[in-house]
Order: structure tokens, then sequence, then C-alpha cells
């Protein structure tokens, strides 16, 4: 069993203040914001559909050619607390050519948003997905979901929803599989870290309650998981963590021995890369019964 490290504020902020470690991220921050506007302009796609009542709840939908095309649901990053799908509509356009829809989903960030309300957002929006395939033009029964950090968090979670407690319409395999890159697992870390605690305001109970490592997975959905072989070993830990905790979900963990924690959506896109070929395989699986 991956065995947690002794949790000092020093040790905490150094392991996950992922930014801090990566010099150019204000550079990387402002190509994906650069790319995401690009991608808007250049291929079709519906901007800030409502999944909710909130501001905050809108996603964007880059349509595939076929209604029976799979969707690909990515949720972005960001400690909860920053960045916006529209930093990440690059990634419709490549899976898009794929065959595979792709849906990007905003909620409420920390602090003005409690982590609980975000991950009801989540799954208001995968909900909402679900009930509106026909007209927007996608496979219900080929949804698949996808995260970064945060986002691969808030992936696990929706992995292990009890769907028909939202709605009676809603099945229990309402997710048919989950891709997450360099997840948030187990969240008691971060109750010592002071540059995200400030926000999140954990205590234990709920980084506990909020943790899917801690959670079972809801159904025999598959997860695939990737994190950078640059990043630190905290992340490798909770990389590992996931896969000891859910063994009969964590069917494949790919490696990107060359990425950091941001340079790893970048490859996550490259058409000749293991991290997209696997998330087509993912999208490209076909129910069984």
């Amino acid at each position: 069993m991956t065995a947690a490290p002794r949790l000092t504020a020093e040790y905490c902020e150094r392991e996950y203040n992922a930014r801090a470690a990566i010099a150019d991220h204000a550079q990387i921050f402002t190509r994906w914001a650069e790319r995401g506007a690009f991608a808007r302009r250049m291929k079709a796609c519906v901007i800030d559909l409502p999944y909710g009542d909130s501001a905050e709840e809108r996603l964007d939908l880059f349509p595939a050619r076929s209604d029976d095309a799979p969707l690909l649901v990515f949720i972005h990053g960001g400690y909860w607390r920053s960045l916006d799908k529209s930093d990440f509509s690059w990634l419709g356009p490549p899976f898009a050519s794929q065959g595979v829809a792709v849906a990007l989903i905003n909620y409420g960030l920390a602090p003005r948003t409690p982590l609980e309300e975000i991950v009801r957002q989540v799954l208001r929006a995968l909900a909402w997905l679900y009930r509106h395939a026909d007209r927007l033009g996608f496979d219900a029964q080929r949804i698949f979901v996808s995260g970064h950090s945060a986002g691969g968090h808030l992936t696990a979670m929706a992995m292990a929803a009890l769907w028909p407690l939202m709605g009676e319409d809603l099945p229990a395999d309402l997710v048919k599989g989950g891709f997450a890159l360099s997840g948030l697992y187990d969240l008691e870390p971060l109750r010592h870290a002071p540059f995200i605690q400030a926000d999140l305001r954990l205590d234990r109970a709920r980084a506990a309650r909020l943790s899917p490592a801690w959670l079972p997975p809801a159904t025999r959905a598959p997860l695939y998981t990737a994190v950078g072989g640059l990043e630190s070993s905290e992340f490798k830990r909770q990389n590992r963590l996931i896969a000891e905790r859910w063994p009969g979900t964590v069917r494949r963990d790919v490696p990107a021995p060359a990425c950091n924690h941001l340079t790893l959506m970048d490859e996550f896109v490259r058409s000749d890369g293991a991290l997209f070929d696997a998330a087509l395989e993912l999208a490209r699986r076909r129910p069984t019964a």
C-alpha cells in the first residue's frame, strides 16, 4: 500500500504547488488561452450552453460529424479555483476530427463555491448532457469523462457517483469510462498546503468525504490514468494510490516520462502520442451488455 508522507506545511507546499515548480507556467497558460481562442474561431462549436441556473454552469460543445459519436467530457484543473473551459478549447478539434464529440464544462470556483457544490455542478453537467444527447448530436450511451489535476479529482468523483439517486431517468453507468490526468484522489495533504487551504478551507472530515480514493467506484467502467514523469513525488503517489484503491477500475496507466504537470496537457492531444491514442481507445469503446 502506498504510504502517506509526513504532512508538514513545507512539504505539502513544495509537492503540490505545481505552478511554483514550473518556471514558464505563465507562458503556458497564455499559450493555452491563445490556442483556445483560435480553436473557437476555426472550428464549429456551440459556446456557453447552460446546464444549470448559476452563471458559472455553462459548457461548450465541439460536435463530431456523426449523431452516434461518443462524447468526451473534459473538466479543467486549476485547483478548483482558477482557469476556465475556454482555456482548453484546443482539445476539441483534434478529437472531433477523429469522430469524438467534446464537451468542456465550467463550474463555480473556490472559495466562493464550496468543493461539495463544485462536485454537484459537474454531476449536473453530465446529467444534462445525457438528457440532451439527441438534440446535441452524440450517443448518450457513450459518455466518457476526462480531467486534469483538480479535473482529475472531479473525473473520479463522477465515476463514484450514484446516478439514479440524482434522477430516476439516469442510468447507474451514465459514465462509461474516465481518463484522469495528474489527478488528486486523497485531499488530506491539501489541508496542510498553505497556498491552497486558504481557499478550500478543508477540515479532516471534509477532506476524507471528498477524496475519491476513499470512495468506491459506482460501476465497473474503466479508468485510465497518467502522471508526468517530471511531476512531484506526491502527484506520482496520488496516481499509485487510486490504482491501489480502485484495482478493478484502473485498467491502464499511460506513461508520460518527459512531461511536467502542465505539459502533460499538451501531450494529451499530440496526434502521434500515447495519451491521445489511449483517450481515443477509451472513447471508442462500445457499451457491453
